[in-house]
């Protein structure tokens, strides 16, 4: 099997693109598109322009690892498994009755629309045969700049968390981290309001306007996932595993908090904290990587990401040919920076003080390519959409001189950018 790869002549922006696969799925009766927009395999964007995404969690890891053989040139992503693992994988018991998703769910693409990192796009498709001249032609068509009416949506009166509830569960963390359980953990607190809308369009409008690095969006008949996330979990190609931790906020609002950067990066707190997850990623690379591959090209970057400034750190292993993605998962989902330290225990005590499931959020959304490799992102700032009603999460690490108030802050900040998206109704 191959990829072909064929270049197209067009400068839309790839949310415009998004929208008229949507609207030409509609028109067909076809499967929604699926799409990756910012830093995505070194790229501008992948989309996919109709692809059936059905429930896979008995199967959710080892989905990744059923890839053809395929030959294709450097760049080239050309199709594959696209989808998510909610964070609902590290504790199917809890909840049972609650959840609005799967706990995963995957479809396979055979052909997509690339733009790279210089803008040009590019039609992809995987197989032993050309594909019809007609789809490359088609496809093509929806590339071209054409100025279109902007999308709008109506949401409906927004549910907030508690906040008390909230600070009850920041005390419970640091009572364990008092008596020795754990030293850090992440702890969460969901939003949700009815929304009357397009969930793509939604997506669309968030990834033009905040730019996240790692947005990603995926729909079935089950509902919708529209993350707008700006970090990466893990990628994977060839024997190279790549994971860039974020751990550590302040606002950045505009010029006026250009000086948080600072701030941030003088934070005892929070480079104690990302350091602490940094270690974590090591350690759960270590697990399946060769003995002394382990390394961290970065360390304590504050970057400016939507409405926040954000300490990121990498940490790069090298891993054996014979070791499945599905063993690179198993060894480390959930992501680090989602979690606490030491994780498994961090889990339970997640699971003890939070009152409603995470469901996708702080789980994982992207590809696995036969010819591009793995990349997916840790499912924050991610919308989920099921039933007319949107639902997301947001949260912070706690560590043994959190201050609940200061903690229940930090996660309005995080929250800001999604709730100004919602009620600008486009």
């Amino acid at each position: 099997m191959r990829v072909f790869v064929r270049p197209i002549s067009g400068s839309a922006a790839a949310e415009r693109v998004l929208r008229r696969l949507a609207s030409r799925a509609r028109r067909r009766g076809l499967p929604p598109p699926a799409a990756l927009t910012g830093d995505w395999f070194g790229g501008g964007a992948v989309l996919a322009p109709s692809v059936t995404v059905p429930p896979a969690e008995a199967d959710a890891f080892t989905t990744l690892d059923d890839l053809p053989d395929v030959a294709g040139p450097p760049g080239a992503v050309g199709g594959g498994w696209i989808g998510y693992l909610g964070y609902g994988l590290t504790d199917p018991g809890r909840f049972p009755r609650e959840r609005e998703l799967p706990r995963a769910a995957w479809g396979w693409a055979d052909h997509v629309l690339r733009r790279d990192a210089e803008g040009q796009w590019w039609f992809e498709a995987l197989g032993a045969e050309e594909p019809p001249h007609e789809l490359f032609v088609e496809l093509g068509e929806l590339v071209g700049a054409v100025d279109e009416e902007p999308p709008s949506w109506e949401v409906g009166p927004l549910s907030r968390p508690d906040r008390e509830t909230h600070h009850k569960a920041v005390h419970g963390c640091v009572e364990e981290i008092a008596a020795g359980e754990i030293f850090q953990a992440n702890i969460c607190s969901r939003f949700s309001l009815p929304f009357d809308g397009a969930p793509l369009d939604l997506f669309a409008v968030g990834s033009e306007r905040l730019r996240p690095a790692r947005a990603a969006y995926v729909a079935g008949d089950w509902g919708a996932v529209a993350s707008l996330s700006p970090e990466m979990f893990l990628s994977r190609n060839g024997s190279v595993v790549r994971s860039s931790p974020i751990k550590g906020t302040t606002p950045r609002r505009g010029a006026c908090d250009e000086g948080n950067r600072e701030v941030l990066r003088q934070s005892t707190k929070d480079v104690a904290e990302n350091v602490m997850i940094v270690d974590m990623a090591r350690n759960d690379l270590g697990r399946v990587a060769r003995i002394g591959r382990v390394t961290t090209p970065r360390l304590l970057e504050v970057q400016p990401h939507p409405g926040v400034w954000h300490l990121v750190s990498e940490v790069r292993a090298e891993v054996a040919d014979s070791v499945p993605t599905s063993g690179v998962l198993e060894a480390t989902f959930p992501p680090a920076s989602v979690t606490g330290a030491p994780k498994v225990r961090a889990l339970e005590v997640i699971a003890d003080v939070e009152t409603e499931p995470r469901e996708v959020y702080c789980g994982a959304v992207g590809m696995a390519s036969p010819v591009g490799g793995t990349e997916l992102n840790v499912a924050i700032r991610t919308l989920e959409y099921s039933g007319g009603v949107l639902r997301f999460g947001v949260g912070g690490g706690i560590t043994a001189d959190s201050e609940a108030e200061q903690e229940w802050q930090e996660c309005l900040t995080k929250a800001a950018p999604l709730l100004s998206l919602l009620e600008s109704s486009g």
